[in-house]
């Protein structure tokens, strides 16, 4: 071997070592997207899998072609995720009010999202907290928290504190963080707008709140986004609907796309409004920002459930 190298001139000798060194680097190094949540050696964590917002970004995830196999998905009740299993994410058991459970839950994710809880025996704050201070123990370094819009807007009461709170924990980890600060689900405005046309009539008070709703479906695209694009560290989203709109402009859609025409009425002067503050009346771009397209309107959700509207004004 010593005699064959011999023969081999040094200037072609330098050139076979360096040709040798950057194969066994391809061997040995792994490859790293510059798009977060596209690195194959990234793991993702959804925390709260099996809830309804939950359930909506496991799929919005999959549909971006974050393969199963990079998701942890994670639940108190794990069952429900077999599915998920089935393709081969990791699906495992983990309770804010079990602290114990969740370092092994986290292990092995790099970014993470955090759905919000209801209420529990804990404090939501509390819980939250152990979500997070086990996410860092794991070595979790980006977490994105659906929080709520009025903290954008110094909301002091309803679920403003609870969100303010924990918002402020994430902000003293020792992690990168995203507040999707989602505004009021818009799911309810179905209802709202069968009981108009079953009625044939709405009433409207002259101090109705106009909320800029938001679909599940548009805050699961929201938090995929964050979870799978750069860009998104230490920053807060308004996650809303398009526009902010009250009882006359939802009496307006379901007419539009049902062809039934619904009376307004005056409501009597003083009638409380059922949510109040700004913070539920202003809209954002953030969605668009984030999903690049528009969020979707009253119109486009009441024009997907138009049979079930249509159902109302027979009954």
């Amino acid at each position: 071997m010593k005699a064959f190298c011999c023969l081999i001139s040094p200037s072609r000798r330098r050139w076979l070592r360096l040709a040798a060194a950057f194969a066994l680097a391809l061997c040995i190094t792994p490859s790293y997207s510059q798009t977060p949540g596209n690195d194959d050696a990234e793991r993702i964590i959804v925390s709260g899998a099996s809830g309804q917002l939950g359930g909506l970004v496991v799929e919005e995830l999959l549909r971006r072609g974050v393969r199963a196999e990079r998701l942890i998905l994670v639940s108190r009740t794990p069952d429900a995720l077999q599915r998920y299993a089935d393709l081969g994410a990791a699906v495992r058991y983990g309770d804010f009010t079990e602290p114990e459970s969740l370092p092994a839950a986290y292990a092995g994710g790099s970014r993470m999202l955090l759905i919000s809880i209801g209420r529990t025996e804990l404090p939501r704050p509390e819980a939250h907290r152990n979500a997070i201070e086990a996410a860092v123990r794991a070595g979790v370094r980006h977490i994105a928290y659906t929080s709520w819009i009025g903290v954008s807007h110094g909301e002091a009461d309803g679920l403003s504190p609870d969100h303010a709170a924990t918002e402020q924990i994430l902000r003293d980890s020792d992690v990168a963080w995203t507040m999707l600060r989602n505004s009021i689900y818009m799911d309810g405005v179905v209802a709202e707008a069968a009981g108009m046309l079953a009625a044939g009539r709405a009433t409207v008070p002259d101090n109705a709140d106009r909320i800029a709703y938001v679909t599940r479906e548009d805050c699961a695209a929201a938090a995929a986004a964050v979870l799978t694009t750069p860009g998104h560290e230490n920053r807060a989203y308004d996650v809303t609907g398009p526009a902010s709109v009250g009882p006359g402009e939802i009496a307006a859609a379901a007419s539009a796309v049902t062809g039934v025409q619904i009376e307004i009425v005056a409501a009597p002067a003083g009638a409380p409004s059922p949510f109040a503050g700004p913070a539920v009346t202003t809209p954002s771009t953030d969605f668009e920002t984030l999903a690049g397209r528009p969020a979707t309107s009253v119109r486009q959700l009441l024009e997907a459930h138009r049979e079930e509207l249509l159902a109302a004004v027979e009954l």
